[in-house]
């Protein structure tokens, strides 16, 4: 299959992400990639859940995870996640919360996804809250159905920064306490110890986007 998919791309270079980073950062940005990179063309590949450890038909990976990496992969640093609550401005009860500190949101029910389990906890960690407080409320199988969930003013979602930042220029989600860095990274990730050109370019692209 993956000798396939290779022969099948007339040289475009095959970029796998989870599928929530495709449709809500990636897609978003592939116009002023092209400007960018006219040179690259890419071919980008929805992978959810775990990357096989030779990342099989693809030629890189943007993850967002942290150390330690699979044994031979080459791991090029992006930037630390971000992560912090946002909700919909027309979420019922949103401009009183808006006001009020982070402890208030033990009292509410947090949207939640099994992709990320461990999000909510980290953020409460981070500032310093009792993460056995949390109250889950709806939970959805990956965090693009979370994000629209919240952007439909379902409840309060739990996000790294770059996956909401167009939505917070426009005002469809807001993030009253901003967003706070964890051990996590975003990487473009390689099988291989082998550094290309193509991916070097890639990397420093993706990471003054993911700064911006």
């Amino acid at each position: 299959v993956a000798a396939l998919r290779r022969g099948q791309r007339n040289d475009a270079f095959v970029l796998g992400c989870p599928g929530s980073v495709l449709a809500r950062w990636m897609i978003p940005r592939l116009q002023q990639l092209q400007r960018d990179l006219p040179g690259l063309t890419l071919h980008l590949a929805a992978q959810d859940g775990d990357f096989a450890p030779r990342l099989a038909g693809m030629d890189a990976a943007l993850l967002l995870g942290q150390a330690p990496w699979p044994a031979g992969w080459t791991v090029h640093g992006l930037g630390s996640e971000r992560i912090g609550p946002v909700f919909s401005p027309s979420m019922r009860g949103a401009h009183v919360l808006a006001h009020q500190p982070p402890d208030a949101l033990l009292g509410h029910a947090l949207l939640h996804t099994r992709s990320r389990p461990q999000a909510w906890p980290t953020w409460a960690a981070l500032n310093d809250l009792d993460a056995a407080a949390l109250r889950e409320g709806t939970g959805f199988e990956h965090l693009y159905y979370l994000l629209e969930a919240a952007v439909a003013g379902l409840g309060i979602a739990i996000a790294p920064e770059p996956l909401v930042a167009d939505d917070l220029v426009n005002g469809r989600l807001i993030a009253p306490w901003g967003f706070v860095d964890t051990e996590g990274q975003w990487a473009l990730c390689t099988a291989g110890g082998e550094r290309h050109p193509r991916v070097e370019a890639l990397a420093d692209w993706l990471r003054r986007q993911l700064a911006a």
